[in-house]
């Protein structure tokens, strides 16, 4: 199925509804923050805020809702609702940890690329114990430009010392998924019924969950040559 494709020697994971079901919490939280001001979160807005920075994803708010909140408080209103709500949706999305445990058998190494804040990142890995599991970790502190620029996926490559062409990577949403292949890497889209509408016709595959056998498939790809970084 891949054998005409380079080997895989990096794997990279965006986070939120790829890792987690955060998108679902967000989804909430969202919901509740317009409601309090008389208005609906629309399938417009949600898909203008997915996959983005934080500060760019609540201005899209901003300009698409005509909402007039200071961004650092609708940012910490979010945070407060995501807080709470997430203490009861909050869970690992289907097929993680076993992809984990498999890409951890063929020692390749792994790293998450989030637009999402470092604290974030690290508080969630760390409630799921899965921190430790991954060689790299990247967030929105740790470049200039956002997805759907490459930046992030080139600079995960680079500290995984391997060419784009040999990292897989791993994205819920079009914009995430748009970064990591202007970025030349293999890229597996896993829309979730938040992300599904998008344009993925980008990615190298699409599939429906991290269970899929074609993920394992190419990663025991060998290709007939092996580039190297």
């Amino acid at each position: 199925m891949f054998s005409d494709f380079p080997p895989i020697k990096a794997v990279v994971f965006d986070l939120d509804g790829l890792i987690l079901n955060t998108e679902d919490v967000f989804d909430l939280a969202g919901n509740e923050l317009m409601s309090r001001r008389g208005l609906e979160m629309t399938d417009t807005i949600r898909h203008r805020m997915l996959g983005r920075r934080p500060d760019e994803a609540f201005q899209a708010l901003k300009d698409l809702s005509g909402i007039t909140d200071d961004i650092e408080d609708l940012k910490q209103e979010t945070r407060e609702l995501f807080a709470a709500i997430a203490e009861d949706h909050l869970a690992i999305m289907p097929g993680l940890l076993s992809l984990l445990t498999e890409i951890e058998q063929r020692e390749i190494p792994k790293a998450v690329a989030t637009s999402s804040p470092r604290d974030y990142m690290a508080y969630l890995l760390d409630k799921f114990q899965l921190l430790h599991r991954f060689d790299v970790t990247l967030t929105a502190e740790d470049v200039t430009e956002g997805k759907p620029h490459p930046e992030i996926y080139l600079t995960a490559v680079g500290l995984l010392d391997v060419a784009p062409e040999n990292a897989m990577v791993l994205e819920d949403s079009e914009t995430g998924m748009r970064a990591a292949a202007a970025a030349g890497t293999f890229v597996f889209a896993v829309p979730n019924r938040h992300t599904r509408h998008g344009d993925f016709s980008r990615a190298s595959r699409v599939v429906s969950s991290l269970a899929d056998a074609s993920i394992l498939a190419r990663l025991d790809a060998s290709g007939d040559s092996s580039p190297t970084a």
